[in-house]
């Protein structure tokens, strides 16, 4: 079997529809929960304290930094009086 760079082996696969649909799905889903730990990073909180801050369980905040997809309302509660802004590209 001859070496294959990732990129060439991800661009072709691109090509194929369902491939493309899911791979843009998780790829969503774990920028979204990159930026959710980051900005926990950045204000210098851990997510039990966010939790207790939020009132939003500790279990739901590690769903979300895991990846799992969570609600609008959820989100706008652990943005803890922060300018929450989505974006779409």
């Amino acid at each position: 079997m001859a070496n294959v760079k990732f990129d060439d082996y991800l661009n072709n696969e691109l090509k194929n529809n369902d491939f493309k649909n899911g791979y843009l799905t998780e790829k969503a889903i774990l920028e979204s929960a990159l930026t959710f730990a980051h900005a926990g990073a950045k204000c210098g909180t851990v997510s039990k304290t966010t939790g207790k801050i939020s009132h939003v369980p500790q279990s739901t905040i590690a769903r979300i930094e895991c990846g799992c997809n969570t609600g609008i309302e959820t989100i706008n509660k652990l943005a803890l009086g922060k300018k929450l802004t989505i974006s779409i590209n």
